[in-house]
């Protein structure tokens, strides 16, 4: 899919039949949410995430096509590139959140592309996207998000790696409880010198 030539899609073909899709960058927020929630289970995610997208969810042996589809949508019609090699890539890296970013996202649409997502009736997700991806430097968004992503190893002067440690530090997204009892896990498993390798 191209955005320049191609008509955004609103409906998905699923056994010669054609269903309406929400396409509303909302659902796919929700969406992504809904898929960094561990206190919801798979099952009820697959659920939810049929409900989410489809007007009218398709028979049961469709799903599994369903939710491919609702995948192709979410990226926007791109295909998925996996990152390479083992450990923290800085793909893995999590720069933004659509939970606790939203003022700075709200603010920068408003800012850049005079678009209030709060009075806007709907925005296809893709057209979302590629406005956020394309945001300007001088947005607060962007600016947080360059430090979230940043490579302090790099940085050799030592007042500015120190900034930049203190700018992570304040903009660093909240740890949420799975992960943060994993944390607690590891140190604790560390204090008593047992072996974490299996806990990573």
């Amino acid at each position: 899919m191209n955005l320049l030539i191609d008509l955004l899609p609103t409906t998905i073909n699923i056994d010669n039949k054609e269903y309406e899709i929400n396409s509303d960058f909302r659902t796919s927020i929700l969406f992504e949410l809904l898929m960094q929630d561990s206190s919801v289970d798979d099952g009820d995610k697959l659920i939810m995430t049929l409900n989410l997208y489809y007007q009218e969810i398709p028979p049961k042996q469709y799903w599994k096509e369903a939710t491919e589809k609702i995948l192709w949508f979410y990226r926007c019609g791109k295909d998925f590139i996996a990152s390479k090699g083992k450990g923290k890539d800085k793909s893995d890296i999590k720069i933004y959140s659509f939970e606790h970013d939203d003022d700075y996202i709200y603010a920068a649409f408003m800012d850049q592309y005079r678009i209030d997502l709060q009075d806007i009736k709907e925005l296809h997700w893709w057209k979302f996207k590629a406005m956020f991806k394309s945001l300007k430097e001088d947005n607060k968004i962007v600016e947080i998000m360059g430090y979230r992503s940043m490579d302090l190893s790099k940085v050799k002067d030592r007042e500015q790696k120190a900034y930049y440690k203190k700018m992570q530090n304040l903009y660093k997204l909240p740890v949420s409880k799975s992960e943060q009892e994993k944390l607690e896990e590891i140190e604790k498993a560390l204090l008593n010198g047992e072996d974490v390798s299996k806990l990573l």
